[in-house]
C-alpha cells in the first residue's frame, strides 16, 4: 500500500488534535481531595480570638490620662536678634494709615523727610541712607514686603539698621502718591500740607513737595532742595541742622 504525503500529513493532524484535546481535560476534584484542603487549613477557636483581644486591647481611660501631654513652646524663651534698638514690627506692618492720610500730611507737626529705599540698592548706600535718615529724624519707606513675607522683610530691616534709631515703613501708596519710580528718592513735604483724594489713596498737591532722585546723599539732596526751590529752603535748613548736629 502506498503512503501518500496527504496521508501523512492527516494522520499527523489527528494527532494534533487528540493531544489537545487531552490537555485541556479539566482536573477532576473528588471529595476526598475536598477532605484532605479542609484537613490542612488551621482552626480558629474561641479561645484563640479571646488571646488575640487580650494581646491587642485597647487602653483604658485611666492608661490614657497617665501618658503625658507635650507642653506648648515658650515664645518669650525664643532667641532674640541681637540688637540694642527694639523694631516697632506693629507701625512697619501697618505702614502709612492709608485713611487719614501719611504722617508726612499731618501726623506729626512740622515737615516731614522721606526716603524712598529698596533692598536692590546697593548695601553701601543703603547703610549710609540709615544712618544719616535717623539723624536727621527722616523716614525710610520701602514699597512692600519681602518676598511677600512680613518674618523675612523684619530680619532683613533688622540686619539693616541695626542699633540706629530710624524710621522704617511700608507704604506702596506713597510711591504712587509722590510717583516714585525709582531708589533711592527723597520727598520733602512742607509743613501743614493739605492732601486731597487721588484714584491712589490721598495725593499732595504738587506744591506740597519736593522730590530728587539719585545714589546721592542725604545731605546732597537737601542741598540741592534748597538751590532749586526756594520756598521749601527754610524746611530743608532744618534737617541739614540735625543731619550735621
Amino acid at each position: 500500500m502506498w503512503v501518500t504525503d496527504r496521508h501523512r500529513f492527516m494522520v499527523a493532524a489527528a494527532l494534533v488534535v487528540l493531544h489537545t484535546a487531552h490537555a485541556r481535560t479539566p482536573p477532576v476534584v473528588t471529595d476526598a481531595d475536598i477532605e484532605r484542603a479542609k484537613r490542612s487549613q488551621p482552626s480558629v477557636s474561641e479561645q484563640d480570638m479571646q488571646r488575640a483581644r487580650e494581646r491587642n486591647r485597647m487602653p483604658t481611660d485611666a492608661e490614657l490620662r497617665r501618658v503625658p501631654v507635650p507642653s506648648s513652646p515658650r515664645i518669650d524663651a525664643l532667641p532674640k536678634p541681637a540688637t540694642q534698638a527694639p523694631l516697632d514690627l506693629e507701625a512697619l506692618s501697618r505702614g502709612f494709615d492709608a485713611h487719614a492720610g501719611q504722617p508726612a500730611l499731618g501726623a506729626q507737626p512740622g515737615p516731614a523727610l522721606l526716603v524712598f529705599i529698596s533692598f536692590a540698592m546697593p548695601e553701601a548706600t543703603l547703610s549710609r541712607l540709615v544712618d544719616q535718615a535717623g539723624r536727621a529724624q527722616a523716614s525710610l519707606v520701602l514699597r512692600g514686603l519681602v518676598d511677600g513675607s512680613l518674618v523675612h522683610t523684619v530680619t532683613r530691616v533688622q540686619q539693616l539698621i541695626g542699633s540706629r534709631k530710624v524710621a522704617v515703613q511700608i507704604d506702596p501708596q506713597a510711591f504712587d502718591r509722590y510717583a516714585i519710580t525709582q531708589t533711592p528718592s527723597f520727598v520733602l513735604v512742607r509743613d501743614g500740607a493739605p492732601a486731597q483724594p487721588c484714584a491712589g489713596g490721598l495725593c499732595a498737591p504738587g506744591d506740597a513737595f519736593v522730590r530728587a532722585a539719585g545714589d546721592v546723599s542725604l545731605d546732597y539732596a537737601l542741598a540741592h532742595f534748597q538751590r532749586a526751590a526756594p520756598a521749601f529752603a527754610k524746611d530743608a535748613g532744618s534737617f541739614i541742622k540735625r543731619l550735621k548736629g
